[in-house]
């Protein structure tokens, strides 16, 4: 896990070197659309000198001062398709966003879904030597876990732990200064496709933009729209965005399970745009104006124009019924929530004390969508709106925008390098590789 470490160290160079100017961009690069905020700091002199951990650690009050977002190009499921083409979308939304901060920015935090997310669950235990457990002991411990083989080609995004026990005594956060004899950590691993991550960084270069953090979206968007008991007692977040579905599951605070389903809401469009023989985008008007998952008996009535574009007026003014639209619709939807509840039975989700689930993300806002999904979910659902943040304009507080405001929250309070210090370099070889919910199993 050394060169792990590595790589967040020097990610976290970055950010206080963006710190240090006061000024860092946002970038959420998906399928469907490029947004950029870019965040004035207040408070970097703090963020140096915290080194605690928690919620307090290292936080910094900011305010969104730019913020702009494109129409993506050249991403397909979340993942780099056409490198020039998706570098020009960010050159376009970055400019735009600087333009309206008055600013130039140089640092970039981004996110990233798709990119085949896999999560696991490690444990690691040591004997202390000292009484009193010291830092060294909880890099030891850290260093301790089994790592798996994840395989070629992969690399690992987020490394948390989740829960640290010091003898008999479980769910410390920070068991640093306490006395015991033997101490024990759970931590969640999630990894991701190197080649999707690298994609990502050569555009952003390409751009002459430094990165200064990486995060996945599920884990933002729950962040943004996960309020703080849900956060605590167990919930999981469904981001749906255009190309790929984020899921990710809390508990304590903590991610301890992450995947992804590769479809979102442009697929609905695509099915609406073969099954009416139209355009894309008039595929995608018709599904925002019309759309629903929901048919009622009045929606055999209600008849939807639809316009084509071949220029031909008499051949392209026809009408179809929502019902019609709604029948076209609700098959995708259905599937996408199948393959939903698939990894939900799959991360052992049905053993957490509360089972709320967050539908968000930009194709969160088909009408019905919620009761359908507790249907075919089994829990309560609602929809979850991002966080208010400071300076964000009127236009970028809706559901598709949880992962960019999520990615603001990330970078105030850095969670991952809470524990920046040396790991070990021992490899351990990889042994066990537990279910991500079984740490909380045992533990409370």
């Amino acid at each position: 896990m050394t060169d792990l470490y590595q790589s967040q160290r020097a990610m976290r160079r970055m950010r206080r070197q963006a710190m240090d100017r006061g000024v860092v961009a946002i970038l959420d690069v998906g399928t469907s659309k490029i947004a950029c905020l870019v965040l004035r700091f207040d408070g970097a002199d703090r963020f140096r000198d915290a080194e605690g951990i928690g919620a307090m650690a290292g936080q910094s009050s900011f305010r969104v001062i730019g913020a702009a977002t494109t129409r993506s190009r050249g991403v397909r499921f979340g993942e780099i398709d056409a490198m020039g083409e998706t570098e020009r979308a960010i050159r376009t939304a970055v400019q735009a966003a600087q333009k309206m901060a008055n600013v130039r920015v140089d640092h970039v935090i981004a996110c990233l879904s798709g990119a085949q997310p896999r999560s696991y669950g490690l444990d690691g235990a040591i004997d202390l030597t000292e009484t009193v457990v010291s830092e060294h002991d909880v890099a030891h411990v850290m260093a301790s876990c089994d790592v798996p083989d994840f395989g070629e080609g992969r690399e690992v995004l987020h490394a948390q732990p989740v829960n640290f026990a010091l003898d008999h005594r479980s769910g410390l956060i920070d068991p640093r200064g306490q006395i015991g004899n033997r101490l024990a950590v759970d931590m969640h691993l999630l990894t991701v496709e190197a080649d999707v991550v690298q994609n990502l960084l050569y555009c952003i270069k390409r751009c002459d933009l430094e990165l200064a953090g990486l995060a996945s979206s599920a884990y933002v968007s729950a962040i943004s729209s996960l309020v703080e008991d849900e956060q605590e007692l167990g919930a999981a977040c469904i981001d749906m965005g255009g190309g790929s579905t984020g899921l990710s599951i809390f508990i304590k605070k903590h991610m301890i399970f992450s995947d992804s389903v590769r479809m979102g809401g442009d697929h609905v469009t695509q099915d609406i745009s073969k099954g009416l023989q139209v355009s894309l985008a008039t595929a995608e008007r018709i599904k925002t104006f019309y759309g629903g998952v929901v048919a009622t008996g009045m929606d055999d009535r209600e008849m939807i124009e639809v316009g084509g574009d071949t220029g031909d007026y008499e051949h392209d003014r026809r009408t179809v019924s929502r019902a019609e639209l709604i029948g076209i619709m609700r098959p995708r939807v259905e599937e996408i929530l199948e393959e939903l509840r698939v990894r939900l039975d799959a991360a052992g989700f049905e053993h957490l004390p509360s089972q709320q689930i967050v539908l968000t993300g930009g194709g969160s806002q088909i009408p019905g969508l919620d009761g359908l999904a507790s249907r075919i979910l089994g829990q309560q659902v609602r929809l979850g709106r991002p966080l208010r943040v400071q300076g964000l304009p009127q236009a970028a507080t809706g559901a598709a925008f949880a992962s960019s405001v999520g990615l603001c929250l990330f970078a105030a309070h850095p969670q991952d390098e809470w524990w920046d210090f040396d790991i070990p370099a021992e490899r351990y070889p990889a042994r066990s590789l537990k279910r991500a919910v079984k740490w909380f199993k045992d533990n409370w």
